[in-house]
């Protein structure tokens, strides 16, 4: 197949030019071993063996060894190979024995029978591809993050099942990693003649620009936290994210959808398949669907039901879920479905065999949602503030019993923490936390007001050796942040952040603390690329080429200049009225003005370029008027840094 040329994937391609410190990793401590300990008495493990059955149950084929060349030279966009640490039966100190469990689930891979004619591929990327068999080909949903991944998945497809043409794609929500590699499994041609189909929820193309264009840079940079993307794939650095073991890396691409689903109850049929869908809004998505499979008593959650605790706010960062809505959407497929569904799929994980179980999962899962926004805004309305609240939420000791209750991907914490966001925002009430001091200055203060770093420096290391590595790091990073040189309030801040993410169940959580300690322990700056894939600025239309544009505008260089602009593309005929005013840029499209100062016409490539990059020379531009004026306007646009500090000032 022909690959597209494309930046790096938001999501899921960092490029690491180094990592530039030694290993001077610490094993797991007394106190984090005590802590471990104290997690072989939690109740699920008394029922250790239904997720393996199931996660193992129709096996098929594999790969083996399963590792997947990228498009890109020298890099490896799907390896299974270094994560068979994991599968011995003795667990590292350093690996909470809660996550350890879910990591040896999800580094089962291959192709599984779900059932008579549907199948999924697990383990080939963070994201399992579902099959579903039609009289003449395939229906496929959810194609993977990256094109190498989604063709090496399809791949095993037809070896193992015969070569059969795909007749519809479904991408079940805007995620990356559902719909990123799509042109793995089709064509755009075979779109374009009608050949496939390409089903989505509505909204679906306007929530895939938004989530991880305007605020790309910073999402991306905080997903090599959240995945452990810059980790070493060891007993202590990147295990697993709970979801599955991470993000592919490789080509992304995208294909806008044919067939929108506006409504529950909406009916599909393609190539002899029968669906209806559940159209679920504000959950794990914006937009989200579910879809029930009448012919086969199988029901697929998408991403609404997994086999962990979801996060109701990411932390890369997006738009903060709605739990009471998603224990909603929970209930009414359990109305809809439940009592028919003989067994459920979902887009990550395994499935659950039998009717008890399709309704166990549904019920619970809606219970432990539906806590999270009861009990936050319970102790909202006493008064407590949203880290008092996280501090006093624990999940009902009925859920403890169920594996997918434990918060492998969210937890508990986070959940909460979210809720009193989504309801009442970052402020407290406390007019001191309404606007605070500047990190740094305020660090500076503290370390003066604590007795200065030397004396500081001796009580950290006291509570670090007493196990207190919360208080360790909170301290810490008021030293670092005073004084970035100084290595030993470094070194005892990552340290702590170390055990900390030794002590978690969350995945997440895990990579975050470990790459915040990664960093603290450089000696070279941070140096990552950053990108879109060129999918994804085909995509966008003129208001969000120019929406990202004015992302870009720095106010210092705009230096109070007021000034109009048309701007004319060329092939594409679209127009565009531009105003630089009170350092902003304000636009209308469609329209344009005899006054306008100076007038650009390009291509439409040419827009999306200076929208990506601004510094790189533009081609194919006409200017008539003040061609001063146009490179004044390229000049204010800002590049940002896609390895700016987060542990560091």
């Amino acid at each position: 197949m022909k690959f597209f040329r494309v930046l790096i994937s938001i999501l899921c391609l960092v490029l690491i030019c180094g990592t530039g410190f030694a290993d001077n990793r610490n094993d797991a401590s007394e106190y984090t071993i005590a802590i471990h300990e104290k997690m072989n008495d939690t109740p699920a493990w008394d029922n250790n063996d239904e997720d393996f059955d199931f996660a193992t149950r129709g096996f098929i084929a594999t790969d083996d060894p399963l590792t997947i060349p990228s498009v890109y030279p020298g890099y490896i966009s799907w390896d299974m190979e270094a994560y068979k640490y994991l599968n011995n039966d003795t667990r590292p100190d350093t690996i909470n024995p809660l996550l350890y469990r879910q990591s040896q689930l999800n580094n089962i891979n291959g192709l599984f029978e779900v059932t008579d004619g549907i199948y999924q591929v697990r383990g080939y990327d963070v994201t399992s591809m579902s099959l579903i068999k039609g009289d003449t080909g395939w229906i496929v949903i959810d194609p993977m993050t990256s094109v190498e991944t989604a063709q090496a998945a399809m791949e095993l497809v037809n070896r193992s099942l015969g070569d059969f043409p795909v007749k519809a794609v479904i991408y079940s929500h805007p995620h990356a990693d559902h719909y990123q590699g799509v042109k793995g499994v089709i064509t755009e041609e075979e779109v374009k003649t009608g050949d496939v189909q390409i089903i989505a929820p509505e909204h679906f193309m306007e929530h895939a620009l938004s989530e991880n264009v305007y605020a790309g840079n910073a999402m991306q940079r905080r997903a090599t936290y959240q995945y452990g993307i810059q980790l070493p794939k060891d007993a202590k650095g990147n295990v697993d994210i709970g979801l599955g073991k991470s993000p592919s890396v490789g080509v992304a691409s995208l294909i806008a959808p044919t067939i929108d689903i506006t409504h529950t109850g909406q009916k599909v049929s393609i190539d002899g398949i029968d669906m209806e869908f559940h159209l679920t809004t504000n959950t794990e998505a914006p937009v989200e669907l579910d879809i029930w499979f009448p012919q086969k008593k199988a029901l697929l959650m998408a991403e609404d039901c997994t086999a962990t605790l979801h996060n109701v706010l990411t932390l890369r960062g997006a738009q903060v879920r709605d739990p009471l809505a998603w224990a909603n959407a929970l209930d009414e497929a359990r109305q809809l479905y439940g009592d028919q569904a003989e067994v459920v799929f979902c887009s990550h994980h395994w499935p659950r065999f039998g009717n008890d179980k399709v309704i166990e999962l549904l019920e619970n899962q809606r219970d432990l949602y539906k806590y999270i926004n009861d009990q936050t805004l319970n102790l909202i309305n006493k008064g407590y503030t949203m880290d008092e609240i996280a501090s006093m939420i624990e999940p009902p000791e009925s859920l403890r019993e169920f594996w997918y209750t434990y918060g492998f991907y969210g937890q508990i914490y986070m959940g909460v923490k979210a809720t009193y966001q989504k309801y009442l925002g970052f402020y407290d009430g406390n007019p001191i936390n309404l606007k605070r001091l500047p990190p740094e200055e305020f660090a500076s203060y503290m370390t003066e007001y604590m007795g200065g770093a030397e004396s500081t420096m001796i009580r950290l290391q006291e509570h670090y050796d007493a196990g207190e590595y919360e208080l360790v790091a909170s301290i810490a990073h008021y030293l670092v942040f005073a004084d970035p040189t100084n290595m030993a309030a470094r070194e005892i801040e990552a340290a702590a952040l170390e055990q900390l993410g030794y002590q978690t169940e969350s995945g997440t959580a895990r990579n975050a603390y470990l790459s915040a300690a990664q960093d603290l322990r450089r000696e070279e700056p941070i140096k990552e690329m950053s990108g879109i894939s060129e999918d994804i600025m085909k995509a966008m239309t003129m208001s969000q080429l120019l929406d990202y544009i004015s992302v870009r505008v720095n106010k210092e260089k705009v230096n109070g200049e007021n000034y109009q602009m048309n701007l004319i593309l060329s092939d594409s005929g679209d127009k565009a009225l531009i105003q630089v005013k009170n350092d902003v840029l304000v636009y209308r499209v469609d329209v344009q003005s005899s006054e306008a100062d100076v007038t650009v016409t390009m291509p439409r490539k040419t827009l999306e370029q200076l929208a990506l990059n601004p510094t790189i020379a533009l081609e194919d531009v006409t200017v008539t008027g003040d061609s001063g004026l146009f490179d004044r306007f390229v000049s204010m646009l800002d590049v940002f840094d896609p390895g700016f500090n987060i542990v560091l000032p």
